[in-house]
């Protein structure tokens, strides 16, 4: 069975399009290959994170992975600080990399356009703890959105130089970008990714928001003066994100979904595409709120890193052999 490894970044609450562009794919994965999950908080305090909200988002995350479907029994699930080869294996890879690279990674390069200049060593540098996390677990593919793409890319780049430079050891990962739900746009700015760093709650859907909340951010979702629903990303793109959001709580394509709604106007389309989100997350929520009432979120952190460790140890243990750090092989 292949292999697939992923990870979500809960430096606030997940979102609608965490659960539509990642977390739904991975149950689904769970069926076709061996998945190996991660919360990627390491990661999280590349920027300051106030200590009690982190630790509360880590906890929402986990537990919404489990409300969402994935399985301890199916999938290796565990915190990225609880395998401590992840660091280790950044730095040796950061010895492999080059400023140039570092400079060209796009959320560096946007951060430098806004002329935000008290970035963290460990934000610049965060491109070779991303690669160490996907190729100390030698996986076949990494799920992705469009935008996370260059990760994945730069990765194979630092694999495929260590490979050449010392001999084979990094099995080369391939991106796999889904068809459906790959990229939700925010409900205020259909410009933007839905993002849980968006400042606009407004614009954002949580997986734990009541319905209520829902209806009325659905409800003030920008739209235009057209008056018609119709899939026009460039002319129309806010309805064209909410008929993304319809198509994907439905998993289904916007083709399927356009003719039930193409008739309606503005504010019997948004009450269809709330209901539709409500459907989906009401059943998560519920399951949620059980989860975070037991020990299983202990229990799986607890055996997901003991699995996690068992692969990262002998990847880490061969790359050190390679590039001369230890002096008696073991």
């Amino acid at each position: 069975m292949k292999r697939m490894l992923s990870g979500i970044k809960p430096s606030g609450e997940l979102t609608l399009g965490n659960y539509l562009g990642a977390l739904r794919n991975f149950v689904n994965y769970q069926d076709e290959y061996e998945m190996v999950v991660f919360i990627a908080n390491l990661h999280c305090i590349t920027v300051y994170q106030d200590p009690k909200e982190l630790r509360q988002y880590l906890k929402d995350a986990v537990a919404l992975y489990l409300a969402s479907g994935l399985d301890p029994q199916r999938s290796i699930i565990f915190l990225q600080s609880d395998v401590m080869e992840h660091a280790q294996l950044g730095f040796i890879l950061a010895c492999n990399s080059y400023l140039g690279e570092m400079n060209r990674m796009t959320q560096f390069k946007d951060k430098m356009t806004k002329g935000e200049n008290a970035l963290t060593v460990g934000f610049y540098t965060y491109p070779t703890l991303m690669a160490a996390d996907i190729l100390v677990y030698d996986p076949d593919f990494v799920p992705v959105g469009e935008d996370q793409k260059q990760h994945v890319e730069i990765a194979r780049d630092i694999a495929e130089r260590f490979n050449n430079r010392y001999s084979p050891t990094f099995k080369i990962p391939e991106p796999l970008i889904p068809k459906v739900g790959a990229r939700i746009m925010s409900l205020s700015d259909p410009a933007k990714k839905m993002s849980k760093s968006e400042h606009q709650d407004k614009g954002v859907i949580y997986m734990l928001d009541e319905p209520s909340v829902i209806r009325k951010k659905v409800a003030s979702a920008v739209t235009d003066s057209l008056g018609k629903v119709a899939f026009d990303p460039k002319n129309q793109p806010g309805i064209a994100n909410l008929l993304q959001i319809l198509a994907s709580c439905r998993n289904c394509s916007i083709e399927q979904v356009l003719p039930e709604v193409e008739n309606l106007n503005y504010g019997e389309f948004k009450k269809v595409v709330a209901d539709a989100i409500i459907d989906l997350l009401e059943p998560i929520q519920n399951r949620y709120r059980e989860i975070v009432s037991t020990d299983l979120l202990e229990k799986t952190l607890f055996e997901g890193k003991l699995k996690a460790q068992a692969i990262a140890s002998r990847k880490l243990k061969k790359v050190q052999h390679k590039v001369g750090l230890e002096i008696f092989k073991k």
